[in-house]
């Protein structure tokens, strides 16, 4: 099937699966909080590929899908006191509905439009979640999230989040290379083309959109319950920033560039804020160095160093 994973890739995924798998064993509380952040960022992240690696669009707004099911999950869990089996579904399914309205409009437009109107609902959802203080709690945050009793300490939410980002990521490999997904890279390398085939290109950046907006809400609802409460800052720019970010660091063009990119930034932050106040200009150095030398990302250097390599020998 065109979605298997090469021998390579596959043998890689399982290595890093059971690395992870192994981390509660060294019984390092810090070590299992990093871990459960760095696999909501990644497939976080990885939902923001599919716009932008594979439809060719830019979304400056993807924190709002991620705020969405963060926050939908959390009210469902604790205002209604729904069992987790019922909020976190439907949670993921508002972030998609959510994704569709929004993607209905944003697919009219192509290029700076696109991104721009992308960016002015996920403000508009920002200006919800700060205003709306009866039910998300406004600037001071929604807190005290009703996490259920099996999922109430490190170890097992470490396990539910690697099981749940796990599926996850399996479901994106395969949507990206079934031949929805090779649809997509022909859209993004050329729409007009692609329309003058016969391909309804809006539908298809419309289904992308939709499903990075779906896994969004699943990183989202997944980091609610790990924080016991969403805040308003999860649907600033601020945060589709990052993410974007992450996505540029590690590469684009590749399925899992974002999520070493996720992975690499991500401890960058952790460590930086450890020894300096200045992360936002060490964040600022690190863009600067992916528009002008690292224009693929991690991945691509990493591609241009085993070319080197093999001419070299």
């Amino acid at each position: 099937m065109g979605w298997a994973m090469p021998r390579g890739v596959l043998t890689t995924c399982i290595l890093v699966l059971v690395a992870l798998a192994c981390v509660p064993l060294m019984e390092s509380r810090y070590l299992i909080d990093l871990s459960t952040e760095i696999l909501v960022y990644v497939l976080f992240a990885l939902s923001l590929n599919v716009i932008i690696g594979f439809s060719g669009n830019v979304s400056f707004g993807h924190a709002a899908y991620f705020a969405i099911g963060g926050y939908a999950n959390a009210i469902l869990l604790t205002t209604y006191e729904w069992p987790l089996f019922l909020s976190f579904p439907a949670a993921v399914v508002l972030s998609a509905a959510a994704a569709a309205f929004v993607a209905y409009f944003c697919t009219r437009l192509t290029d700076i439009y696109f991104a721009m109107l992308t960016l002015a609902f996920s403000m508009l959802v920002w200006a919800i979640a700060f205003k709306w203080r009866s039910v998300t709690g406004g600037d001071d945050g929604f807190v005290g999230v009703n996490v259920p009793e099996f999922l109430n300490s490190r170890v097992p939410f470490f396990y539910f989040t690697l099981v749940i980002v796990t599926t996850s990521i399996a479901t994106l490999w395969m949507i990206c290379h079934s031949a929805f997904g090779q649809t997509l890279i022909a859209v993004r390398e050329n729409l007009t083309r692609a329309g003058f085939i016969g391909v309804n290109t809006r539908m298809m950046r419309c289904a992308a959109f939709i499903v990075a907006g779906t896994f969004a809400g699943v990183a989202g609802a997944i980091f609610a319950m790990y924080n016991r409460g969403v805040y308003t800052e999860s649907a600033f720019w601020t945060e589709s920033a990052q993410v974007l970010i992450m996505t540029l660091l590690g590469g684009m063009y590749s399925v899992f560039g974002p999520a070493i990119g996720a992975t690499t930034l991500y401890l960058l932050e952790r460590f930086a804020n450890e020894y300096t106040e200045y992360w936002p200009t060490v964040l600022g150095v690190i863009l600067l160095v992916i528009v002008l030398v690292l224009p693929e990302g991690l991945v691509g250097l990493a591609k241009r160093i085993r070319g080197h390599i093999a001419g070299g020998n």
